[in-house]
């Protein structure tokens, strides 16, 4: 596949993702989503496997990997827009792949496209070197008020 480029990228912003762990809210930091690295296009964030994580079948419930994917859906964007803007997640599919028991999953996320108004994304989601799931999905690039796109 061939790389897309981007015509922004923000590392100051890319770098406040890795900072922000530290300030998490929500499910984020109920989950503890942590974003281990951001490049252009491009980023990862780790979960680690607990037991209250963990369906009565013993593997980790696909929600939580779902609400991984959603998050880094998202945030992989924010380094490439313009300061002000936010992304809103407009749909995803999630394709599970393999149980997950223990460890740690790991969320990489690509954009695939990007236009001025919205981006489609593929995360892989991975647990000890296997593919846990796969997902894709669209977000909505949404500027601030009184910026016209």
């Amino acid at each position: 596949m061939m790389a897309q480029q981007f015509e922004h990228f923000d590392q100051r912003i890319a770098d406040g993702l890795i900072k922000a762990n530290a300030a998490l809210t929500g499910l984020p930091k109920f989950l503890d989503a942590q974003i281990v690295k951001v490049t252009p296009g491009q980023l990862t964030a780790t979960v680690e496997v607990r037991d209250d994580l963990i369906t009565p079948l013993g593997t980790l419930h696909g929600g939580v990997m779902a609400a991984l994917v959603d998050h880094v859906l998202g945030c992989v964007m924010y380094p490439l827009m313009p300061r002000g803007y936010w992304a809103a997640t407009t749909e995803f599919k999630v394709n599970y792949m393999a149980a997950v028991r223990k460890g740690a999953i790991a969320a990489e996320a690509t954009v695939l496209a990007m236009t001025k108004r919205t981006a489609v994304v593929r995360i892989d989601v991975s647990n000890e070197g296997q593919l846990a799931c796969i997902a894709q999905g669209t977000v909505l690039i949404v500027a601030p008020k009184g910026a016209g796109q």
